[in-house]
Parts: C-alpha cells; sequence; structure tokens
C-alpha cells in the first residue's frame, strides 16, 4: 500500500469519511448512485470551510480510476482496493469488506485521523474494525436501516440477512450516531436500541445556487420538451422500491380523467441511453407505460449529468416522489430549491421536510390513486402550485442548506472529539427473552410506523364506510387466524361496536357455511370455494375485505379476481410485501414486518379503528327502537376510544 499522507491546511481536525459504494465523483441515477454521493460530497466540501482536512475512501471500481484524486482543495478521494476493479452492486459487498478494513486500518495507522466518518452499515463495518484495532473514534450515517428495508420490501430485499446485527453492532459502537429526521431517530431506538444520548439530528441538505432559478420555457427549451403541456418529473435511482411505477399510473388515471395535456418524465437509470434488453428495471416500467396506454406521455430521460438536473425541476409543474419507504430523500429538496411542489409519500425524512398542504401533497406509498388526486388537484390550480413552490423554497432556505448541515455536523464532530474516550456499553443479550419480545416487537412495529399506518386504515375506513352507508354489504374472507379476523369484524358490523343504537350493518364472512365449503371443495377445487361464494352473494356496490399475513393465499387470490369482475370493490388489509395480491386491489394497508403475530396483532388494531370508524359516520343513521347499552359496556367503551363513544 502506498503512503497518502492527509494535506492539511492549517491546525484544524482531520477527518476520513468512509463511503463503500457511493463516491462523490460517481454518476446519478444508476441502480447505486443517489442521495449518498450527493451527500458525501456536499458534506466533505463544506467541512472543509469549517477548518477540517477531509479524505474520503471509497471502493475502486474502475481499473483506470486514479489511486488518489485530490478532488477539491482541502478535498481528495482515495479509492481503495477491495475485491475486483469493477462494480459490484452493493448488496453482494459484504464479502469484500475485510480487504477493504485491512487496508483501512494500515491507511489510518499512517494518517492518524481525528475521526472516522461512516456512511451505509457496510463502511460502518469497517469504521468499527478499524476503530477497535486503532483507537480512533467513529461516528455513523446509516442513510437506510436494513429493519426499515425488509419491512419495506420483504422478499425483494436482497441484502445479506447479517445486515440487522452488523447495524446493531454499529449503532452500539459509534462515538455518533447522526439521525437524518425524526423517523430516522425513532428507528435507531426502537428499532436497534441506540443510545438517545449519542443521536444527533442533522438533516440532508441543498445547494441553493446549484438550483438557481431558470424560467420554465427556457429549461423546457435547452432540454428539448415541448413548450406547452403540465410536466410531472420523477427523478431518482430507478429501482422498484422508488415506486416509478406508481408515478406513471398516477399520471395515465390523470389522463382518463381529462388531464390530456399531462406527461411524466423519469430522469435515472443505469446509462444515459436505457436499452431494456439489459435494464430489467427500465422495461418493466416500458410495459407498465404501454399497459396504462401512456408510453407516447411517458420520457424516459435515462440518468443525466449532476448540471442539468436543475433544468428537468425547473421544466416541472410538480414533482412525484413516491417510495415504498426514504430514510430521507435529497431530490424532494432540491425540487423545493426550484420552487416546484412536491407530490411524496408520507415515510420517512419526505414526510419531514415536506409539509403537507404547504410545500407540497403527502400521499400513502404504493397509492396510484391518492398520487392522481394530488396531481389532479396541482394540474387544476396553478394558484396553487405557485404557493407551494414558494413556501418549498423558503422551507428549503431556511433549514436544509449544506451550510447549515456543515454547522451541524461540525458542532457534533467536534463535540465528540472534546469529550473522554466513549467506554463501549456491553454486548447485548443473545437469549431472546421470549415473554416480553413480542411486546418490544409490538411497540417497534407501531412506533415506527403508526403515523402511515393510520392515514391509510383510515382511508380503508373510509371505503368501507362509503358502501354500507349506500345500500352495498361487505364480503370479508381469510385463511386460518385471517379467518377468525374476518369473522371477528362481521360480527362488530352486524351487532355493534361501540355505539348503541345504531342499524345494523350488512357484512358477511366468507368460507363460514361447512356444507358448502366441503362440497364445492370436495366436487371442483378449494382454491375455487370463496370465489363461488363472491359470485352468489357479491352485486355490484358491494365490497370484499381480505385479511392476509402474506397475500400469498392463491384462493383469496381467486376471490378478488372474482370480485373484481362481478364489480365489487376489493379492498385488504395485509402484511409483509402484500404478495400478489396487493396488486389486485382498489386500495389496502400493508403492515410492514414479517412477523405473522405481530401483523395479525396490528390487523385487530385496525380492524377495530374501522368498525369506529364506520359507526360514527353521519351516514350511519341510529335506529330508535334499540335498546340501549348496558351502562357498563358503554362506560368501558368510552375509556378506550374517548373521540367515538358520546
Amino acid at each position: 500500500m502506498r503512503d497518502f499522507p492527509m494535506s492539511r491546511p492549517g491546525d484544524g481536525p482531520r477527518l476520513t469519511m468512509i463511503s463503500e459504494h457511493a463516491s462523490p465523483l460517481g454518476a446519478l441515477g444508476g441502480a447505486d448512485g443517489g442521495g449518498q454521493n450527493v451527500y458525501v460530497g456536499q458534506v466533505a466540501r463544506h467541512l472543509v470551510r469549517h477548518g477540517w482536512s477531509v479524505e474520503v475512501l471509497t471502493r475502486r471500481d474502475d481499473p483506470d480510476l486514479p489511486e488518489v484524486t485530490e478532488w477539491l482543495d482541502g478535498v481528495r478521494v482515495v479509492h481503495v482496493p477491495a475485491g475486483p476493479a469493477a462494480p459490484i452492486p452493493k448488496e453482494d459487498l459484504l464479502g469484500l469488506m475485510p480487504a477493504f478494513a485491512a487496508w483501512t486500518e494500515a491507511h489510518c495507522r499512517d494518517s492518524r485521523p481525528d475521526l472516522i466518518h461512516a456512511n451505509f452499515f457496510l463502511s460502518g463495518l469497517v469504521a468499527a474494525d478499524v476503530s477497535a484495532a486503532t483507537g480512533i473514534p467513529f461516528a455513523i450515517t446509516f442513510h437506510a436501516l436494513g429493519r426499515v428495508r425488509r419491512q419495506a420490501q420483504g422478499s425483494a430485499d436482497r441484502f445479506p440477512p447479517e445486515r440487522e446485527a452488523i447495524e446493531e453492532r454499529v449503532a452500539r459502537e459509534a462515538a455518533l450516531v447522526i439521525a437524518e429526521c425524526p423517523q430516522d431517530r425513532r428507528d435507531l431506538v426502537t428499532l436497534y436500541r441506540a443510545d438517545p444520548q449519542r443521536i444527533r439530528e442533522v438533516p440532508c441538505g441543498v445547494d441553493l445556487d446549484e438550483f438557481a432559478a431558470v424560467p420554465r420555457d427556457t429549461a423546457r427549451a435547452i432540454l428539448g420538451l415541448p413548450a406547452d403541456g403540465f410536466l410531472a418529473l420523477q427523478l431518482g435511482r430507478m429501482v422498484p422500491r422508488k415506486g416509478v411505477d406508481d408515478a406513471i399510473r398516477a399520471v395515465a388515471r390523470c389522463r382518463r380523467a381529462g388531464a390530456t395535456d399531462m406527461r411524466l418524465a423519469v430522469v435515472g437509470g443505469a446509462s444515459p441511453i436505457l436499452n431494456a434488453s439489459t435494464d430489467a428495471e427500465y422495461a418493466r416500467l416500458r410495459g407498465v407505460a404501454a399497459d396504462e396506454g401512456v408510453a407516447d406521455a411517458v420520457n424516459f430521460a435515462g440518468s443525466r449529468p449532476r448540471d442539468l438536473l436543475r433544468y428537468y425541476f425547473h421544466a416541472a409543474d410538480a414533482f412525484l416522489t413516491l417510495p415504498w419507504y426514504e430514510p430521507f430523500g435529497i431530490t424532494p429538496l432540491e425540487a423545493m430549491a426550484c420552487g416546484i411542489p412536491v407530490i411524496g409519500a408520507a415515510v420517512g425524512g419526505i414526510a419531514h421536510s415536506v409539509v403537507d398542504g404547504e410545500t407540497g401533497i403527502l400521499v400513502p406509498p404504493r397509492d396510484p390513486g391518492a398520487a392522481a388526486d394530488a396531481l389532479g388537484r396541482l394540474h387544476a390550480d396553478p394558484a396553487l402550485r405557485a404557493r407551494m413552490g414558494q413556501a418549498g423554497r423558503r422551507r428549503v432556505a431556511d433549514r436544509f442548506t449544506w451550510n447549515s448541515v456543515a454547522d451541524g455536523l461540525d458542532t457534533a464532530f467536534r463535540d465528540l472529539l472534546q469529550r473522554p474516550a466513549r467506554q463501549c456499553p456491553p454486548q447485548a443479550r443473545t437469549v431472546p427473552n421470549h415473554r416480553a419480545d413480542g411486546f418490544d416487537e409490538l411497540a417497534r412495529l407501531l412506533s415506527a410506523h403508526r403515523g402511515i399506518l393510520a392515514l391509510q386504515t383510515a382511508r380503508l375506513a373510509a371505503e368501507v364506510t362509503d358502501v354500507l352507508s349506500n345500500g352495498g354489504k361487505l364480503l370479508v374472507c381469510g385463511n386460518g387466524g385471517s379467518a377468525a379476523d374476518a369473522q371477528h369484524m362481521v360480527a362488530e358490523l352486524v351487532g355493534r361496536f361501540l355505539v348503541p343504537g345504531r342499524r345494523a350493518l350488512p357484512a358477511i364472512a366468507l368460507g363460514c357455511c361447512a356444507a358448502t365449503m366441503t362440497a364445492w371443495s370436495n366436487d371442483f377445487s378449494y382454491e375455487d370455494a370463496l370465489a363461488r361464494e363472491v359470485l352468489a352473494l357479491g352485486r355490484p356496490g358491494d365490497a370484499i375485505l381480505a385479511f392476509s399475513t402474506s397475500g400469498q393465499s392463491r384462493n383469496l387470490i381467486a376471490a378478488f379476481d372474482a370480485a373484481g369482475k362481478a364489480g365489487l370493490r376489493r379492498l385488504a388489509l395485509l402484511g409483509r410485501d402484500g404478495g400478489p395480491l396487493l396488486a389486485q386491489c382498489d386500495r389496502a394497508v400493508v403492515v410492514p414486518s414479517n412477523s405473522t403475530p405481530r401483523i395479525q396483532e396490528v390487523h385487530t388494531l385496525m380492524m377495530h379503528e374501522i368498525c369506529a370508524a364506520v359507526e360514527t359516520d353521519a351516514r350511519i343513521a341510529p335506529v330508535a327502537d334499540r335498546p340501549p347499552m348496558r351502562p357498563a359496556m358503554r362506560d368501558a367503551g368510552a375509556a378506550a376510544y374517548p373521540r367515538f363513544v358520546t
């Protein structure tokens, strides 16, 4: 290994940043080129202005890269030899981290930085090993947490199972943990039991000069886009979890509703010229656009140089960012810096940076209908777009510039260096306490996702209420424990949940007649038995609601197929990643967990919330001759649900 002593202008502290897969020199928009690249580069350059000498260690993924790039005055990028000098997906890099750590340890023994700042869990693993060997303290910005990602992506998450244990170790051993938003802090504490005293909240930022104003017509002319019409923009990595398909479906719905001048520009991808034969995600998204009938209204621009991005933002009338989850999300800040209203999924950092109704509109993830409603509002109201755009730029200027980010990190890092060496807390227990873990898991799940689950449950409750208040009935189904949940819900609706005196509501639990189920299953097929009941009982204006922890059950999929053909609304409470049943739903709530017991427990809570909302809707009229609720039951209901029982 060659010796690369850190440059040291003045007497400021020295910082080694580790970002194993996201180089500040890397291209943006590909599978592994996104917000972390921007973050590392901007933090490095702005900390130099606070007197730090900074080097960035990143994996060498191209044989033509120099060993060291003197990038900016006081900042250099060092390309670490670890594995083949070729692009490798970050999901497959764990096996290369021992080599990366060995090189980095030797390097840090020579350069002696005052602090290591790791970015992402793989870099955190390297930093923890180097810190243990050298005594150099380290800070960590995770940028994404494995447990949150797995809850959102389920089986689509390709990271190795060791990730969560590594993150626990890194959170435990780091001298400082940087949370990028309030949700990130909550996740670190509730999901990883990180010490709150060692967490500092510092957001991501945006460079206002980089996104200086450009007239819309000028921006469109530079990009070769039509001067007229409404342009929605989706910009970022082209991977499934970013929800680009939901943006396409939202635009398609708006066009079918009459907004025929609406178009969508999708910026991002593996290369400037996309190739469906080699880029599976691009091919999938092209197929979505074709299926939705908007292939000629969606422009896939491919990856674009950083200096062109501001023209795309300024050319747009609205910015769409609809990920399944998002640790922070820099692109919404960039859109707001350009004065463009944001339609964002109400997850992670987006729910923090975008103020619903003020700088944009928040919608549930995986809900193209809600995104279409928001797009329709902005399409119809130019004055609203202008107000939200102006408010967004003010919010970014006040709270989210890279100068303010560097101020926060500089303060946190210097405070750390002035403290005595921290003693690592004892190792976490390895033998689980099964009697307590269920309570802990449920508490962490609800703490991490309460807001979005409550919002989505309220939307689903509105669908159920609309059906029942307009003379329709509800068919409810599930398998095993979920079948019991279905019967439980029917009992609450046909009888009463909390409100005395309201009318009986028409709800039927499918699969409860043993004679019907066994006759059809024996003579034809068990998989079609629920579908047969749907065809017998369902009518246009009715709805079917399924409970399923996986969304994989073939009999439920068949029942939903029959319900769609019969004109029923299709609603569901699901778990994991929603499975194939999710695609058949008109509206669904997905509990982001892989634990069947925890999913079922949250389903019960959601079911109670739906019943309470249905009962208190003004359209569900009370019946005068019903006997009143017994006082003891009424008092118990009032204590549990004071906002519903009066």
